[in-house]
């Protein structure tokens, strides 16, 4: 679950927003990422805030790479959420069939089937890695998915982007505790479910300190808890970018076992090592840019602010 945050009505903000989406939507693949290089590259030689949460996250998360190796992870992706952004036009407006056909391979999905052709109860961990809207618009094409939404902040984006994610026939719940029984009821029908793995929640929503990359990140106890009321199989995906606007590789694996257990504390670990797992089939393309470490187990002042 997410923080909810303010909402507020901007209709010419908004309006500004809808029309940029709608203009990239009708833009080939291969040229919105590639206008989003000299803009990612832009990015991070004024965005001073972006950059310094990047830096500190790969310095802390890959100590052994060199200074020179750090610094080609975090600017490459930066210019790589870029993209991500950029594409979400892309996604929710272009033709349904064409946005659909961007994958050109699927990766991992044979255990995954076979659960859901017994309807057993699956879990999917979609971290924000690659193209992750294209994994709600994908798996919701293949199988029965509810994923948990908060609203944008500007109020009057909020039907464009669920229209946009429910497009292909997924089903949005709120993220608070009646989105929680909505995803109880969901797998309870042996059906599928989407959560966010790598944000920090907020107090009251149920976090526990688990090491990502062996530094303590507060890491949410939601899936855990979803698999001990209902016996769920998790798994890890990640639509991975192709060069040159080819598409996406959606790859799909088994999650850390330890999600399985009954102790919170090494079903966390579990979460947080399955979304290592799933890095490392790109890491550039990673979001590096989120303050991942904000909360310290023994609250002292965040990394970023060094």
């Amino acid at each position: 679950m997410v923080k909810q945050k303010d909402k507020y009505s901007h209709p010419i903000k908004a309006a500004v927003i809808k029309t940029g989406w709608w203009l990239l939507s009708r833009l080939p693949l291969g040229w919105i990422q590639a206008l989003a290089v000299p803009l990612g590259k832009l990015i991070w030689r004024f965005s001073k805030r972006e950059k310094r949460i990047s830096q500190v996250n790969v310095e802390l998360c890959f100590p052994d790479k060199t200074p020179w190796e750090r610094d080609q992870l975090a600017r490459g992706a930066l210019i790589e959420s870029t993209k991500t952004m950029l594409e979400m036009g892309y996604v929710w407006m272009a033709p349904k069939d064409q946005v659909l056909g961007k994958v050109k391979k699927v990766t991992g999905a044979e255990q995954l089937l076979a659960y859901q052709a017994r309807q057993q109860p699956v879990i999917i961990l979609g971290p924000h890695i690659g193209q992750w809207e294209m994994i709600g618009q994908w798996f919701a094409k293949e199988y029965p998915l509810t994923c948990m939404y908060s609203p944008p902040r500007i109020r009057e984006l909020d039907p464009v982007i669920r229209q946009g994610r429910c497009r292909t026939g997924g089903g949005l719940v709120p993220a608070d505790v009646k989105g929680v029984a909505g995803l109880l009821k969901a797998l309870k029908r042996g059906e599928m479910v989407g959560i966010l793995p790598d944000q920090e929640p907020e107090q009251g929503q149920g976090g526990i300190f688990a090491p990502f990359y062996g530094i303590p990140a507060l890491t949410a106890t939601l899936l855990p808890k979803l698999v001990k009321k209902t016996g769920a199989r998790v798994f890890t995906a990640l639509a991975k970018r192709l060069p040159k606007g080819q598409g996406y590789e959606i790859i799909i694996i088994p999650a850390d076992e330890r999600v399985y257990s009954e102790d919170d504390q090494l079903a966390a670990e579990g979460v947080n090592a399955s979304v290592e797992q799933i890095i490392d089939y790109a890491p550039i393309q990673y979001q590096w840019s989120y303050k991942r470490f904000k909360k310290r187990p023994d609250g002292g002042p965040q990394p970023y602010n060094k």
